[in-house]
């Protein structure tokens, strides 16, 4: 992975990187790798993890169709 630093602009060039590493999971692996996990946790883990992603799957596709309300979005002042 790397990450263009222009104008010796070192700590954009960091928070660029830390967003990417977010977005590939590294750091998700990172604290998943720090200690063992039984198979059997990793297994509950991951039906979990499967359960979120359909609800959420779900519930996307019904705010779609206009059976749920859509999230309230939320206005930042700059």
């Amino acid at each position: 992975m790397q990450v263009i630093v222009r104008d010796n602009n070192i700590e954009q060039a960091l928070r660029v990187l830390k967003k990417r590493m977010q977005r590939e999971g590294v750091f998700r692996e990172m604290r998943a790798r720090r200690s063992y996990e039984k198979p059997s946790e990793k297994r509950i883990r991951e039906q979990a993890e499967a359960v979120r992603r359909h609800r959420k799957l779900v519930k996307k596709k019904m705010q779609r169709e206009g059976l749920l309300p859509a999230p309230k979005k939320v206005v930042r002042p700059r």
